[in-house]
């Protein structure tokens, strides 16, 4: 009798179950309560369906695996062509312009601009900054390092606005809805993207240090020609069409001169390319797909925005922009990664048990639960300052003193937070297959970019010493949370006596400044979120001694509750 032959399941040793379906072709607008109902609250219910499809697409498989591609292929530098030419140019894999294709035409690189179409004195629209800020959010789920050259972008034009000559030629082409990845003056593509350049070797934070010079071809001054010789330390995204810069103009005869803002185009008016200098690409921690850049200015051309001397001040304009959006990112990176945690303990099994069901791990995730809403809930609050400010003075003083209060303390938390939720899938988290891996180098970026910690709370400081007046505006909005929760009060009332102490407020501005964040962030969950949630933030956040770790929910918290509203809705 002839032996059977052998086939590859003879040789199977194991079938695999115990084991998660992939989070993906779900809806990030639409299954996510907590980002539906900030957009409501702060005014940009009116792009409800616009979200809801944008949702879908970054939700889905193909967008996710974009992601990882683009954090798998990474930027490489062509500094020569072939016949030894300079080329200073950077290439990207295929996957990083079709995510840089999606953002544009969802309009997160400038559609709260849009209303410039009809003039430099119109009106902006309402609820714009929020629907941006809502797609960045979610966007930001599925891949972050693209962002850079999309905030930025979104960024410059405040800073355009100080030139209006400059302004008229750009802001249109920073509107158009169409992605152009050529490397080719910026009046021969559908449209563009803007970089910056702040940072030198030697100072950093401090821009003033700059050694950076301009010296203008004619006579100088506000929208004319300039010479700039230098380098940058960070220059991010180098294949933008343009950036803006800083550097020093001497001063003529004891006027003038100072760090002054520049506009730098990749190509010049006569159609050749600028004496931008790439010297190589950073090789950071994290946000992979993003080439930031070292570079060397060679009598590069840039055009003055502005008066010179106020180039600080131009380019601060940007840098706000840039901080809301480093909140609101944060915000959407802590989201998707307590969205892969509950997800993942929905399915596992463990001592005859689904995680999800194990009561620890239940309390670790309603825990990681409340910190995201709670970031989520006062990200969204800022972005609405941002749309008011125009028209409210209040507005405009909420804006000034809690865009680094949110900035600061959101991104502080998340690094810690997308720890712990990849210890929340054990190895399946620690491997690069996987998203919370990648989640977890990009978090300390947003926290040490556009300003550390620090630079925040001085921040906070300086904007108080020029007005008094706004830490009142403040306060009075946290007041209308009065009488909701006694740990909240008792929060409320601390962080004013804070403030009786003004000789030491600097070297106690770190636990000021959080502060401001946690009763901000309470005050918002009280008035619009469910009591399960409210409660067991300001228990914990406010109430006590909460801790260094994840998961010490007090006995009485509905931690099952908390978990139900932070599952991504089918």
């Amino acid at each position: 009798m002839a032996a059977e032959m052998e086939t590859p399941a003879d040789f199977a040793t194991h079938e695999v179950f115990n084991q998660p379906p992939p989070l993906e072709d779900v809806n990030l607008f639409t299954g996510d309560r907590a980002l539906q109902e900030a957009v409501e609250r702060e005014g940009a219910g009116h792009a409800r369906a616009s979200l809801a499809k944008f949702g879908a697409v970054t939700g889905s498989a193909e967008a996710i695996d974009l992601g990882r591609q683009a954090n798998s292929y990474l930027p490489v530098l062509k500094s020569f062509d072939r016949f030894g030419h300079r080329a200073d140019r950077v290439e990207f894999h295929p996957s990083y312009h079709a995510l840089m294709s999606l953002s544009v035409e969802q309009g997160l690189h400038g559609s709260p601009w849009d209303y410039l179409k009809e003039g430099l004195d119109a009106s902006p629209k309402p609820g714009a900054v929020v629907a941006r800020l809502a797609g960045t959010y979610m966007m930001t789920q599925v891949e972050a390092g693209h962002g850079c050259p999309i905030t930025m972008t979104n960024a410059a034009v405040p800073a355009l606005l100080f030139q209006p000559s400059l302004a008229k030629e750009w802001v249109p082409r920073i509107l158009s809805r169409e992605y152009d990845e050529g490397f080719a003056p910026a009046g021969e593509k559908t449209g563009v993207t803007f970089g910056m350049g702040m940072t030198e070797k030697q100072g950093g934070t401090d821009v003033r240090a700059n050694t950076t010079e301009a010296h203008p071809v004619s006579g100088g001054g506000p929208g004319e020609e300039y010479r700039i010789t230098g380098h940058k330390w960070f220059f991010s995204a180098p294949m933008c069409d343009a950036f803006l810069v800083l550097a020093q103009v001497p001063s003529a005869n004891g006027k003038g001169g100072g760090i002054s803002c520049f506009l730098m185009p990749r190509f010049l008016p006569d159609g050749s390319v600028n004496a931008i200098r790439i010297q190589r690409l950073k090789e950071k921690v994290g946000n992979k797909s993003n080439a930031s850049s070292e570079v060397e200015f060679q009598a590069a051309s840039g055009w003055l925005i502005g008066e010179e001397g106020r180039g600080v001040r131009n380019i601060i304009e940007m840098a706000t922009y840039t901080r809301l959006d480093c909140a609101v990112a944060t915000a959407g990176m802590m989201r998707q990664a307590v969205s892969q945690a509950v997800h993942h303990c929905s399915y596992r099994t463990v001592f005859q048990k689904k995680l999800i069901d194990q009561p620890l791990m239940a309390n670790v995730l309603a825990d990681l639960a409340l910190e995201t809403e709670a970031a989520t809930a006062l990200s969204f609050r800022v972005a609405r300052s941002f749309d008011r400010a125009h028209e409210d003075e209040a507005e405009a003083a909420f804006r000034r003193i809690m865009t680094p209060v949110a900035k600061y303390w959101v991104c502080k938390r998340a690094p810690n937070l997308a720890y712990e939720a990849m210890e929340c899938l054990g190895g399946n988290g620690y491997v690069e297959e996987g998203i919370a891996g990648r989640i977890y180098r990009e978090m300390p970026v947003n926290a040490i970019w556009e300003g550390s910690g620090n630079v925040m709370c001085l921040d906070v400081l300086r904007a108080l010493a020029r007005e008094p007046q706004a830490l009142e505006i403040v306060f009075a909005e946290l007041d209308r949370a009065r009488g909701a929760s006694a740990a909240y009060d008792g929060a409320l009332e601390a962080l004013k006596d804070a403030f009786t102490d003004m000789g030491s407020l600097e070297a106690r501005s770190r636990q000021i400044v959080e502060q401001m964040a946690k009763v901000a962030a309470g005050a918002i969950l009280l008035q619009h979120a469910p009591s399960f949630v409210s409660d067991g933030y300001c228990q914990t956040r406010l109430g006590r001694d909460w801790g260094d770790v994840y998961g010490t929910l007090p006995a009485g918290a509905d931690v099952r509750a908390i978990v139900e509203r932070a599952r991504v809705a089918g």
